[in-house]
């Protein structure tokens, strides 16, 4: 019972989809982030599902790029862009360790927050662009699997920068097997992108894998570890990557 619970925890904290009400406390939330990717299938089937749309009615690549660049948004109800936009201000105020994690936790947006969130959606839009005639897309479903498969695991794995907030209630009582799974989803969907499609399969997860690497060095060096909007901004990051590694890969 405490497994669908720790499931309805994260569906219903990171994405709009309707769940149970499910109570925070130790058990039911121990493996919550674990079902993380739960919503990036619904993401993927989602973009899969406006892609038909637009290829049966012969909708113009414009209209497709602009919908599926602000779906994940949408659906999530930008709680990871709002990670995002956070990190972006406290990155831009060139300030102490301390001073940053203020600003993260500070409701106010500043400017260059606005500037990124709009620069971030652009260049996402301009990638679905690209790849919406292409037989691609299904690759870019996956990544929103993986894209949280690989944020949880740092979430698990990454020291936590304050030692409360949202991120450590998930995090500080998780099962010890909680990295590992969510170390083998990552690992599932890697060989699904690879086998669907070589090339574009391994450039998509090499392009993840990196930015894992530079997120662990930016968030140790800047904040002393992670928090949850730095996960956000990672999971947003990593995406967009993943955009760019699909449109890549699909040159070669």
């Amino acid at each position: 019972m405490a497994f669908f619970k720790s499931m309805w925890i994260a569906i219903s904290t990171y994405s709009i989809l309707p769940s149970p009400r499910t109570k925070w406390n130790e058990v039911n939330m121990r493996y919550s982030v674990c079902f993380l990717p739960v919503v990036g299938v619904f993401l993927g089937g989602a973009l899969l599902l406006w892609h038909w749309v637009c290829r049966a009615l012969l909708a113009d690549g414009i209209l497709f790029a602009a919908v599926a660049a602000v779906l994940p948004l949408l659906l999530t109800g930008g709680i990871h862009m709002d990670g995002f936009m956070d990190t972006i201000d406290a990155l831009a105020s060139h300030q102490r360790r301390e001073k940053k994690l203020a600003i993260m936790k500070d409701s106010h947006c500043g400017a260059f927050a606005v500037m990124y969130c709009c620069l971030y959606l652009l260049l996402a839009f301009g990638l679905y662009h690209a790849l919406y005639q292409t037989a691609l897309i299904p690759m870019i479903c996956l990544g929103f699997v993986l894209s949280r498969a690989v944020t949880a695991f740092a979430a698990f794995t990454f020291p936590n920068a304050r030692g409360e907030g949202m991120l450590y209630s998930f995090t500080e009582n998780a099962g010890r097997w909680s990295a590992t799974i969510a170390l083998l989803t990552a690992a599932v969907c890697i060989g699904c992108m690879v086998w669907a499609c070589p090339a574009v399969g391994s450039t998509s997860s090499a392009f993840a894998v990196l930015t894992l690497l530079w997120y662990r060095s930016m968030a140790k060096r800047q904040f002393g570890g992670a928090t949850g909007d730095t996960s956000g901004f990672f999971l947003q990051v990593c995406e967009l990557m993943l955009l760019w590694g699909t449109w890549i890969g699909g040159l070669l």
